[in-house]
């Protein structure tokens, strides 16, 4: 069936492209952030296991609001991998790095997932697609307090 939402489908192409980068980007953090959780080690394992939890459990919630937005705007969501890693912008830590630098490598992860978040305001925006506008906001603030967090653990 059409869809007569009032925005153009080239209009809500573009979001989708940006929105399924988010995800992308999203469901990496997610993984990343779900390794590091089970592998932490160190002086600053409890504190690091439990908020990570907290990080993963979060993200495993956003996942689904971006797929399920761009489901809305008419598009299937990308859900694999491979589709992942060519839409998403978070390289793959490989081994398993010391607490301090998973915190380093979660901090970078989630200001890629602002920039990606930002990027995709001018055509939610363009359209008037203040849905699309209201979950990047949101993401945005979780992710900007977030990375915040994780910085603050790295000062000395």
């Amino acid at each position: 069936m059409k869809i007569d939402i009032g925005i153009p489908e080239a209009q809500r192409l573009a979001i989708v492209d940006g929105l399924s980068r988010l995800l992308a980007d999203t469901y990496t953090l997610y993984l990343k952030t779900h390794n590091f959780h089970w592998n932490v080690t160190g002086p600053m394992f409890n504190t690091l296991h439990l908020m990570f939890e907290a990080q993963y459990n979060e993200l495993a919630l956003a996942v689904d609001l971006i797929a399920e937005r761009i489901r809305a705007l008419g598009a299937p969501a990308p859900g694999t991998y491979s589709a992942f890693a060519k839409l998403g912008s978070i390289p793959e830590t490989e081994g398993v790095p010391k607490a301090t630098d998973m915190i380093r490598l979660l901090v970078e992860a989630h200001e890629a997932v602002i920039r990606t978040a930002r990027s995709v305001f001018p055509d939610a925006e363009a359209a008037s697609d203040e849905a699309s506008a209201d979950l990047l906001t949101q993401r945005l603030q979780v992710h900007e307090k977030t990375a915040w967090m994780l910085r603050s653990l790295l000062d000395e």
